[in-house]
Parts: structure tokens; C-alpha cells; sequence
């Protein structure tokens, strides 16, 4: 157990200096805090932001002598806000995970990886771990001023959701990274990679739609499969087992697959 986790480790370690190391991440996290921080003025201040809807909307109430009811503009900005951001993130996944293992066929290594002593299991946890703490490191500073611009609502949101919320959102990473992972397993080209990962995330993404159309029982099990579903459900501060489920059910799938197509490749080799 010791040697197994202390290859996960290495393994790990190794991933994610790679990350910080390379200027194709450091374009990521620009473009990410970019549009994230574009997003966030937008819904918040814009001129059809959240504050200046609410104020618009007490203003006409006061003129026209009709009481408003309360609108819980900061529950319903973090929701819109966490929505952009999860969409956001099926771009911005996809070229995080697509360099996974196709680099390693690319450059030669992925047969040496695979005739290692290193578990293949070891080997896909190291890496999946390494790529979520990267993109983990993304999503702090969003969370840092969420928090502070949230402690200034009235009424006061409860730290609990904000944090439920991007829990979803690192949940939500870690499932489509560890699918993607299984994806680059596959192939020696990165875009390749990028695009079927992508493309496979959607459908994910959008299969809540298609199960409402279906209807009846095959509907409503599609419609278990659903991402935006489950995301959903966590960035409104509900917590649900069964989302918690799904989103593993998904990262150990892929872990699983990516170890069998790795030992599929030792096989050859053997």
C-alpha cells in the first residue's frame, strides 16, 4: 500500500510541475480569469446586471405604490455565475486533459510507462490527480471574490453554499478530466484528443434535454447521466447523494478505462 501510494505521489508531483511548467497552461489560466472575471462584472454591475435589475425593479414598486417582494440577488447571481463558468470549463477541460497519455505516445514513452512496475492504476490517479489540482488552483481566486462580494448581501448568504457550488464545479472537473484522460489514452494527437473529449462531454452535457424528449423509463435513466443536471443541483446549494454518485461513478470509470487501454498496450508489448 505504502509503495503504491508513494508512486501515486511521484507520479502526481511530476504531472503537475509539468502544468506550471508549460506556457500552454499559463494561456489557459489567463483565458480562464479573463472571461471568468468578464463574466462576473457582467452579471453583477452590467446594464443588465443582477444589482441594477433589483434596484430598477424597487424604484418602479416605490412609484407606483406597489410593495415588491425581496429579490435574492445574490443567490441568483451565483447561480448564473457558477452556470457561465461550468460552460465555460467544457472548453477550457478538454485541452487540460488532452495531453495526458497522447503526449506520452508522442514522444515515445507510454510504451516504457507501460512495462514499468508502476501500477497503470497508480499511473491514471497520479496524473488525474496532478490536472485537478492545476485546475483547482483556477478556481480559488474566483472563490476568494465571490466571498467577498457576497458578505456585503443583504440578506447574508451562507458561506456553505458558495462552497457547495464550486465543490460541484471541482466534482464536475474531475469527472470530465478523468474521461478525457481515458480519451488520450487513445490516440498520439492532442487535438484529437481535445475534440472527442469534447464532443463527449456535451453530449453528457445536453443528454438531460434528449431524456425529456424521450420520456418514460428511458428517459428518466438518461437524464440520471446528465452533468448539467447534477451541476445544477449543487451550484443551488442542494445537496444530493445521488449527484455525488454519478460524478464518481464517472471519474472511476474513467480511471478504470484508461488502466485497461494502458494494459491493453502492455499486452502487445509483452
Amino acid at each position: 500500500m505504502g509503495v503504491v501510494l508513494g508512486n501515486i505521489i511521484a507520479i502526481y508531483r511530476r504531472e503537475l510541475q509539468s502544468y506550471f511548467a508549460s506556457p500552454l497552461a499559463y494561456a489557459i489560466a489567463g483565458i480562464f480569469w479573463l472571461l471568468s472575471g468578464f463574466f462576473f462584472l457582467v452579471l453583477l454591475v452590467g446594464p443588465q446586471g443582477y444589482i441594477q435589475l433589483a434596484a430598477i425593479a424597487d424604484l418602479q414598486g416605490q412609484q407606483q405604490g406597489i410593495p415588491v417582494p425581496p429579490i435574492d440577488v445574490a443567490d441568483i447571481f451565483l447561480r448564473e455565475f457558477l452556470g457561465l463558468i461550468g460552460s465555460l470549463a467544457l472548453f477550457i477541460l478538454p485541452i487540460l486533459s488532452m495531453g495526458l497519455y497522447a503526449e506520452e505516445r508522442k514522444r515515445g514513452t507510454l510504451e516504457l510507462l507501460a512495462t514499468s512496475p508502476v501500477t497503470n492504476w497508480a499511473v491514471a490517479v497520479g496524473k488525474l490527480l496532478g490536472v485537478l489540482t492545476f485546475f483547482t488552483t483556477l478556481v480559488l481566486p474566483l472563490l476568494v471574490y465571490e466571498l467577498i462580494t457576497l458578505s456585503a448581501a443583504s440578506p447574508p448568504v451562507p458561506p456553505a453554499i458558495p462552497l457547495l457550488g464550486h465543490l460541484g464545479l471541482i466534482l464536475l472537473a474531475a469527472a470530465v478530466l478523468s474521461l478525457g484522460m481515458f480519451i488520450s489514452s487513445l490516440t498520439s494527437s492532442t487535438i484529437l484528443a481535445a475534440i472527442l473529449t469534447f464532443a463527449l462531454i456535451l453530449f453528457l452535457w445536453v443528454i438531460d434535454a434528449i431524456a425529456k424528449t424521450v420520456g418514460g423509463g428511458v428517459g428518466e435513466a438518461l437524464g440520471h447521466l446528465s452533468l448539467l443536471k447534477h451541476y445544477s443541483n449543487l451550484t443551488r446549494g442542494i445537496f444530493d447523494t445521488s449527484s455525488l454518485i454519478l460524478f464518481a461513478s464517472y471519474i472511476v470509470l474513467g480511471i478504470f478505462l484508461t488502466a485497461q487501454s494502458i494494459d491493453a498496450l502492455r499486452f502487445q508489448r509483452s
